[in-house]
């Protein structure tokens, strides 16, 4: 989902503003759920978190019903207005307490240190500065916090990986919503001082013919234990 900084380093109510795609994607999102099995990546993605945490991106608020009871709060930014009107429906319904907060990643409503975990789930590849929000999400763990991520970006072969970035510098982000198909998550959250844990690459979909945007990643990282606490950002 789109975030986006505000430009005077303070929130704004709607940080982005993409009416269109977010109408779209809200379509696709929920036939994704069963057709592209994304429930079942929702489900491994979020399995065993507990404590407070903090969603980047809620978007439609799709994963609010796949967090386990161990949870005791969820914090959901999400700057796109017809997006965080969907998921505030969702956290309704939800069966942990779910709080949909506008923001954008690059400067997150909230306290420092203040959230056992950190998800991120298709959202690195639409910030704006991806080493900000990285930024963002080590400041706002505590030390020894974990990072959930699901994310597209880079992949394939040569010609694959040309026609991400070929689409990336013309019309991919005007057509997704500041989308964009060449970024590298793993390596962002590594150079960002993640220590990454298990993760693996996954198709979406995972029998067909592969898309520029079908590669992606599932895992885990943490923020280290004796990290300091990062006032940038």
């Amino acid at each position: 989902m789109p975030l986006s900084p505000t430009g005077s380093g303070r929130m704004a109510r709607d940080a982005v503003h993409h009416p269109l795609f977010a109408r779209c994607y809200a379509r696709f999102s929920v036939a994704a759920e069963t057709r592209l099995g994304m429930a079942g990546v929702r489900e491994r993605l979020l399995a065993g978190l507990g404590g407070r945490v903090l969603e980047i991106g809620a978007g439609n608020g799709l994963n609010f019903a796949h967090y386990p009871g161990t949870v005791a709060e969820v914090v959901a930014v999400e700057p796109e207005r017809l997006l965080r009107h969907k998921a505030r429906a969702a956290a309704l319904r939800a069966e942990v307490p779910v709080d949909v907060v506008p923001g954008c990643a690059e400067a997150l409503p909230v306290k420092s240190e203040a959230y056992d975990a950190v998800v991120l789930c298709l959202v690195l590849c639409s910030v704006r500065d991806l080493s900000r929000s990285l930024g963002e999400v080590r400041r706002v763990l505590r030390p020894g916090g974990e990072v959930r991520f699901f994310e597209h970006g880079a992949g394939g072969g040569a010609a694959m990986r040309l026609t991400q970035r070929v689409l990336d510098r013309t019309v991919w982000p005007v057509l997704g919503g500041g989308c964009h198909l060449s970024r590298d998550p793993v390596a962002a959250l590594r150079e960002a001082g993640f220590a990454l844990g298990p993760y693996r690459r996954v198709l979406m979909p995972e029998s067909g013919p592969a898309l520029p945007s079908s590669y992606c990643s599932l895992g885990t990282a943490w923020r280290p234990a004796a990290d300091p606490l990062l006032t940038e950002g």
